[in-house]
């Protein structure tokens, strides 16, 4: 399937490369930390960049739960193969540790012209055996860093990934890192052929994943899409999220029961805890732990009320991952369904339920982009916009800005969000949001009002800013 989009990405890669070529490093050799949700495309980025670059590279994927000396051997058998031409001998060998493993892939490797060297899922090399880390360190700081050489370290379990880098970890300060984000709007508008609008939508159905946004056909409606991926139990809308949950989450894991009760909508500690129990609540002994393990994947995020008053203990927790909020309001129930043939009624349930669930999906996705589109505008000093909720939610404020989070010196402007599919921001929804200020700590009667809508604003509405579709997908062009 041709490759398309991740050009910044493509650009951020060939400029470290160029690094190497020239030279400008603290080191002749260069590492990088790639990091990024299971399914993202990690992979398929670092084979496209490899096969752009033009240079000899090693790509080596690691196999999880394999005997460790067993993938040492497979690590020399690829290095034989690759266009680093390593002796044929390689191939026979069985180094004792992965010392001797990566001296030979230093051995191997040229001193007069750049290469690159890919380890996909180091997770696993880690898992597999705890001295990988060390002899990485090691034969870095002696043997590869003295190469001109591009390390591409690739993982999809963010919290092993993130600790590499940690202080007092053996590869600490070594690597830079990014992290690779599921296709943007903006991104999803060019590929899908779509209006802003309807690019928002394709957004919140794949999450920008590459491999579910392949599948939209140029311009077609959000429904002909969603019928087409019912009617076939393979698609990758319905696939992709299964096996990204299985990656990290067997079915009957209590991780993935939490999963599940955030998906179907629960968003407080005590009604997780509820969903997710078997026989009666989870204690909050079990509960806490296992949520601070998905906050430090990245699968779910905790959100607080954001005001000039601190207020700690009122979270709201959510899903991360729009496709995964997608995938398990509506489609791990459909599965069955697409799988007898009646794909028509798992559609009539996605559209029962569709604007109420689009209605909350898209405000965390319209918060960040406001951060976006704020930049260099009246409010560029606004560093964080969130919400605000009492423990009543009433008031339910979709939009706060503000000069920091979690606790606000200064609340620049509250707002509205309403992605209605025809109706427009009106004055009923503008006395709605009027009756919040005061009410909001930090706000009065001067606090400007802000508003964003799919389908428009009445005339003649005092809103100090409105935003609509466009504004939202442009903010990530």
């Amino acid at each position: 399937m041709e490759f398309r989009g991740r050009d910044s990405d493509l650009r951020r890669l060939a400029g470290l490369l160029d690094g190497v070529d020239a030279g400008t490093g603290t080191t002749r050799g260069r590492a990088l930390i790639m990091t990024g949700r299971r399914r993202v495309g990690k992979s398929r980025l670092a084979q496209e960049f490899c096969d752009r670059s033009g240079r000899d590279y090693l790509v080596f994927q690691a196999t999880r739960g394999r005997n460790a000396m067993a993938e040492r051997r497979e690590f020399l058998a690829t290095l034989t193969q690759s266009s680093l031409r390593a002796p044929e001998i390689f191939a026979h060998l069985s180094p004792p540790d992965w010392n001797g493993t990566l001296r030979a892939l230093a051995e191997v490797l040229p001193g007069d012209r750049p290469t690159v060297v890919v380890l996909d899922e180091v997770p696993w090399l880690v898992e597999q055996d705890p001295e990988f880390e060390g002899a990485l360190q090691t034969v870095w700081d002696q043997h590869l860093s003295q190469k001109p050489v591009l390390l591409l370290l690739i993982g999809s379990d963010l919290s092993v990934m993130e600790a590499l880098q940690t202080y007092g970890r053996p590869f600490f300060g070594r690597a830079t890192k990014i992290d690779i984000a599921p296709l943007n709007p903006a991104d999803v508008q060019v590929m899908a052929g779509l209006s802003a609008a309807d690019a928002i939508d394709a957004h919140l159905i794949t999450g920008g994943f590459p491999e579910i946004v392949q599948t939209w056909a140029s311009g077609q409606p959000r429904v002909e899409f969603l019928r087409g991926a019912l009617s076939d139990p393979l698609s990758p809308l319905l696939v992709a999220g299964e096996l990204s949950l299985l990656g990290e989450f067997p079915q009957s894991s209590r991780s993935r029961a939490i999963l599940e009760a955030v998906g179907d909508g629960e968003r407080t500690f005590s009604a997780i805890a509820a969903a997710a129990g078997n026989s009666g609540s989870l204690p909050a002994g079990t509960l806490n732990p296992l949520l601070r393990t998905l906050e430090a994947k990245r699968i779910v995020e905790t959100d607080l009320p954001l005001s000039t008053s601190s207020d700690t203990k009122n979270k709201r927790y959510r899903l991360g991952d729009p496709y995964l909020r997608f995938w398990l309001a509506f489609l791990r129930r459909a599965i069955p369904l697409v799988e007898r043939g009646r794909g028509d009624l798992a559609l009539d349930r996605i559209e029962r339920s569709w604007s109420t669930w689009r209605g909350r999906a898209v405000e965390p996705f319209v918060r960040e982009s406001l951060t976006r589109v704020l930049l260099g505008s009246r409010w560029s000093d606004v560093e964080a916009v969130g919400g605000w909720w009492n423990r009543q939610n009433n008031p339910e404020v979709d939009l706060v800005g503000a000069d920091r989070a979690p606790t606000a010196r200064r609340v620049e402007f509250i707002g509205s969000v309403k992605w209605y599919e025809a109706d427009t921001f009106g004055r009923h929804e503008l006395d709605d949001l009027a009756r919040a200020r005061g009410v909001v700590p930090g706000t009065d009667e001067d606090t400007p009002l802000v508003a964003v809508a799919r389908s428009g604003f009445d005339a003649g509405l005092p809103l100090a800013e409105h935003w609509g579709p466009e504004e939202i997908v442009s903010a990530w062009g």
